[in-house]
């Protein structure tokens, strides 16, 4: 074993050890950058705020984080004061305007983006701090830095978010075989959200090729949460930097994020429209 996996399988320990009741954490992440995670997050959070559950967004793209930036809220404190010890994790929590608690990432600081392993336990070790959450979503970075495979392995669930853009497709698969080389992957749940999709059919068709592929050679099980229709609504919202839930939360993309957060939660999807059962019906298919 690899001084790396041992690391990690050491966080997963410590991760198993959590006090039962705390929050579920669920890990958001891609094997490339520009493929919508971190919108994916945000909205992610006001669905499961929807269903009542106090949700905290932890920007942890340590270096380029933009969590505050599409929300539109400039932090006081961000993550940098907590790696410097100047800030406890729960001095930096920010309540926004939308029923959502986030803690602000840095950006520009190279310092932070590269944490010594002692470094990243500590700021996992923080996530105790936030027993109070019923979800914590982590938005990691793209690609597989030290530092993401340290919160995916801290996390409950993980989430890979693709496009059915090629370089994307590849680049999930490529995640999800490091993650299955460097992680005790038995322990994790890995789930796949196919975001920006013109029909039912090529979401399904791009999760089943990753799938597939997972299972054939990594022997890697990997749940197909769901898909994420291409909606113009996302790209206005990026603009007015509000999230595209609160702007039409019964838009495409929304009624997607609904679907997913429901399949999390193991409850049935409601929606009183004619266009909500339309989705399920696509959704069950």
């Amino acid at each position: 074993m690899t001084d790396q996996a041992e690391k990690l399988r050491e966080i997963m320990q410590k991760k198993e050890q959590r006090v039962k009741g705390n929050a579920r954490v669920i890990a958001v992440s891609s094997g490339k950058g520009g493929v919508g995670k971190t919108n994916f997050a945000i909205n992610l959070a006001l669905a499961y705020a929807q269903l009542g559950r106090k949700v905290i967004v932890l920007d942890a793209d340590l270096g380029l984080a933009n969590v505050n930036v599409i929300l539109g809220v400039i932090p006081k404190y961000n993550l940098y004061h907590l790696i410097k010890k100047q800030k406890k994790l729960r001095d930096i929590i920010i309540q926004t305007d939308y029923g959502i608690q986030i803690i602000a990432g840095a950006s520009g600081f190279a310092k932070i983006a590269n944490l010594s392993d002692e470094e990243r336990q500590d700021f996992i070790n923080e996530l105790d701090d936030l027993s109070g959450a019923d979800v914590i979503i982590i938005d990691t970075s793209a690609g597989v830095s030290d530092n993401v495979l340290g919160f995916i392995a801290a996390s409950d669930d993980v989430i890979i978010v693709t496009t059915p853009e090629p370089t994307a497709i590849t680049d999930a698969y490529g995640i999800i075989k490091i993650i299955a080389t460097e992680i005790d992957y038995v322990d994790l749940d890995l789930k796949l959200v196919v975001n920006r999709v013109n029909s039912v059919v090529e979401g399904k068709k791009v999760a089943e090729r990753v799938i597939n592929i997972a299972g054939q050679f990594l022997n890697l099980k990997v749940d197909y949460l769901g898909f994420i229709y291409d909606d113009n609504l996302v790209h206005t919202a990026v603009l007015k930097q509000k999230p595209f839930f609160i702007l039409d939360s019964r838009g495409k993309a929304s009624i997607c994020i609904k679907h997913i957060a429901s399949r999390l939660e193991n409850i049935d999807y409601k929606e009183g429209s004619g266009l909500g059962k339309f989705f399920k019906k696509l959704f069950k298919g």
